[in-house]
């Protein structure tokens, strides 16, 4: 008989197990499931939304209580034989009761559970209640036990297996959760079940797709039992004999087609099919190779190498059940749209939900999967121990079958931490992690999957004889720029990999206006509740050195030149990193997104606003890049084909006038980078604050000021501005219409940038950060709103460039 699934999502409710500072009705609140406790108390009016102002600090409570969620269900005996509940995800220290018996418990928020429940069901109704433990009881209690351990934040996030950053980081807020996060279902069947598959797509010596398939089966060992796997023009028939559990099978796929990274080629995705009796399986995978250079970090993809182009990932919410597979499509969209071709999912987080790699594998991102340990010396004793067992088994099968998924990395910042941030003094001969990410979980991942590579953590530099920041070696996150050195400090060190670097900035005008409600002021309290870095304010003004002038008592020039300043943060160190390829293979900006809100290092934001920096982002992650380094001319070409044609070379003074001007005819391979030097007529200027370089090749454009702007000669903005409204930008043109922006520069114009969102939330736009001589013209793309006046597209504050900010 064909096994039922009934969803237990309807009918709960949510009551707390002791007192609350907020009225909960004596039969408590309407809960939705899957969900938590702080959306079904905001959904129920008793809470204020926690993104906004500084809401945050009043609800700390929440995760020092105690909660039960309740339903009742029918049931009637179907004729099945067995019957367990299901839960794809308790968060986080659960004890679940059918009709008053206990049925099992959880710790552990990043794996699932089944619990037979065939004896307990009643006909008519029957009570199922989830009794949640306060996070927070449960890992102090536990550190108590064990002895505490050094991390980065003052928070038990190190004893209890949840997401991390629920307990606050310095970019998101302090949020801790309890709640039936993932479905929940009762499942009934008779006769042998499959129980699981695991797809391991790969190639073999010959670069033939391959599938090794492995079926965990339940059943009475009565019978031998007959079944079938299908792919793409291949199959194979098995038999289970009656003491077998488990079933492996490989198959030849020569038919499929092999899948890359969007950088690289096309995604072709295979349905696979299981079947046992009449029980069905049925999935997706897709086929590649993926190989791991220790020494050089360098990762290739079907035996070709490949720049990673990368960002980190956060979890997109603090309460993740709210996500949608349209929410995270857009974020992914966004992503590739900045020319990104890997996602670091970071280990603070969680792993991430199927919808999450099944769109990296339709939109060809390589992902890099962390386990979830971040920041912190993590114990090793138990009950912890088996939980990371537990947890590993079953994400390293769940993701198994993804194409996009390339690595599996043990920790963020562990390594470093032990080495580098006083905690060997501290832990004495306590544990710290050390046997999770040398010994435990490699293990795992090897006889689980032994299609990936495996690294211990990031950064990393391939031993443990090697210091991890090591730059000639592994893995390296770069945060002195940051934290304390000037932009140009990324020209210092040549590394193998970035693995995680960046630079803050605040987040687009409508979003801080959605989420503070009083005065947008650099020193507002309200808003430096959305600034969670330390010391975050003042390393984003000394950030600008002599990059940018210092904003005066105005926001509207703090928040433009912060955010401009984070681009070009970024876009320096990209450049320069870049160019070095082969000797550097990749870099992973933090990060892509945010949680809520927030002064961050985002390239979008916590509203899926694009920041200045995405813009940037997209510009410096081309397949093809020009830049300036060393009295050179760096073509980067990351395409399948040669850059060839004409380098034309010119000095400008800022008047527009040309100085200088040579061609060259060059020619780039695939894949590389060629250096051109620099003519002394090119590359010294008589006057280097009225002067700039212009470099061009096909379409794409360099252009190199030889004097930090607040050094520069720049004049005074003048331009043309002409706004025409143009036809709706949806495809059944019933959308707001779109606006087309063009804007002739009169005087040199820098870094010129449009925000439409100060007019209208809504509102977008296609280009930003141009940079445009004397007589040319840059035009932009408005689209998403009906604007009451579109000409303010083209005045203060909605139109910048750097010239507006400069007094001389």
């Amino acid at each position: 008989m064909t096994l039922r699934h009934l969803p237990l999502h309807d009918g709960w409710t949510l009551t707390a197990d002791s007192p609350v500072p907020v009225g909960l009705p004596a039969g408590g609140v309407p809960a939705t499931v899957p969900g938590c406790v702080h959306t079904d108390l905001l959904a129920a009016g008793l809470i204020d939304d926690p993104y906004l102002d500084d809401n945050e600090t009043r609800l700390g409570w929440i995760g020092r209580t105690d909660w039960t969620y309740r339903t009742t269900f029918d049931w009637s005996p179907d004729g099945h034989d067995h019957a367990d509940l299901r839960f794809d995800g308790l968060d986080t220290v659960a004890t679940v009761l059918l009709n008053g018996d206990e049925v099992g418990r959880t710790a552990n928020q990043h794996r699932s559970h089944r619990f037979p429940v065939r004896p307990l069901l009643r006909e008519g109704a029957n009570t199922l209640e989830v009794r949640f433990t306060a996070p927070y009881t449960y890992a102090e209690e536990l550190r108590d036990r064990l002895g505490d351990r050094p991390g980065a934040y003052a928070e038990p996030y190190a004893f209890i297996r949840k997401m991390a950053c629920n307990f606050g980081w310095d970019w998101g807020p302090t949020l801790v959760t309890s709640g039936i996060w993932r479905p929940v279902a009762l499942e009934t069947w008779s006769g042998p079940r499959i129980a699981s598959v695991k797809l391991l797509p790969d190639l073999d010596d010959e670069g033939v797709p391959r599938l090794a398939v492995t079926m965990e089966l339940e059943h009475d060992g009565s019978a031998p039992l007959s079944g079938s796997v299908e792919v793409i023009g291949a199959g194979a028939v098995f038999i289970a004999t009656g003491d077998e559990q488990r079933v492996s099978i490989t198959l030849s796929v020569p038919e499929a087609e092999l899948w890359w990274p969007h950088s690289h080629g096309e995604q072709p995705l295979y349905d696979v099919t299981v079947r046992l009796g009449e029980k069905v399986w049925q999935g997706t995978t897709g086929f590649r190779a993926v190989t791991l250079e220790r020494e050089a970090f360098r990762v290739s993809v079907n035996d070709k190498p490949v720049f990673v182009r990368g960002v980190n990932w956060i979890p997109e919410d603090c309460f993740p059940s709210r996500l949608t597979r349209r929410r995270i499509s857009d974020r992914l969209d966004q992503a590739v749209a900045a020319g990104v071709n890997l996602v670091r999912v970071w280990g603070g987080g969680l792993y991430e939900s199927d919808d999450f790699y099944e769109l990296a594998d339709e939109k060809g991102l390589l992902v890099w999967q962390d386990f979830p340990f971040a920041c912190a010396a993590y114990p090793q004793e138990q009950p912890l121990w088996d939980e990371v067992a537990a947890e590993a088994r079953e994400n390293v099968a769940r993701l198994a079958p993804h194409p996009s998924l390339v690595l599996w990395c043990g920790n963020n910042e562990n390594l470093e931490g032990h080495a580098d941030w006083g905690w060997q003094e501290e832990l004495g001969d306590r544990t710290w992690g050390h046997g999770y990410y040398h010994e435990l979980l490699p293990a795992i991942v090897a006889e689980t999957d032994p299609t990936r590579p495996y690294w211990p953590g990031s950064p990393y530099s391939g031993t443990e004889d090697v210091h991890p920041q090591d730059p000639a070696r592994g893995t390296i996150h770069v945060w002195d720029v940051w934290n304390r050195a000037d932009y140009a400090a990324y020209a210092d060190r040549v590394p193998r990999f970035v693995a995680e670097f960046g630079f803050q900035g605040p987040p687009a005008y409508a979003t801080l206006r959605r989420a503070v409600s009083g005065p947008l002021a650099p020193d507002a309290p309200l808003l430096a509740h959305h600034q969670k870095a330390e010391d975050g304010n003042a390393k984003l003004l000394r950030g600008l050195g002599d990059h940018l002038p210092p904003p005066g008592p105005d926001f509207d020039d703090w928040h433009w030149l912060t955010q401009l300043n984070q681009a070009r943060a970024v876009a320096f160190g990209i450049r320069h990193f870049r160019s070095h390829t082969p000797y550097c293979m990749g870099t992973i900006l933090w990060q892509l997104n945010d949680c809520w809100p927030v002064v961050s290092w985002a390239a979008v934001d916590g509203d899926g606003r694009r920041k200045p920096l995405w813009y940037a982002l997209r510009a410096v992650y081309a397949d093809r890049l020009i830049t300036v380094r060393d009295g050179a001319v760096h073509l980067i070409n990351d395409a399948p084909t040669p850059w060839t044609g004409t380098l034309r070379l010119t000095r400008h003074g800022l008047d527009g006038a040309v100085l200088a001007e040579e061609e060259v005819a060059v020619s780039t391979a695939a894949r590389s980078v060629t250096r051109v030097p620099l003519s002394a007529s090119l590359a010294e200027p008589a006057a280097p604050d009225r002067e700039l370089l212009v470099a061009r090749l096909g379409d794409a454009r360099a252009v190199e000021f030889h004097e930090e702007d607040t050094r520069l000669a720049l004049p005074p903005a003048r331009y043309d501005v002409t706004v025409t409204e143009t036809a709706a930008t949806t495809e059944d043109g019933a959308g707001p219409p779109g606006y087309r922006v063009e804007v002739t520069a009169r005087t040199l114009l820098r870094d010129l940038a449009l925000f439409p969102d100060r007019l209208d939330p809504a509102a977008e736009v296609d280009d930003m950060l141009v940079t445009l001589l004397p007589g040319e013209s840059a035009v932009f793309t408005v689209t998403g709103a009906a604007l009451k006046d579109p000409e303010a597209l083209g005045r203060h504050p909605v139109l910048r460039c750097v010239n507006d900010t400069i007094t001389r």
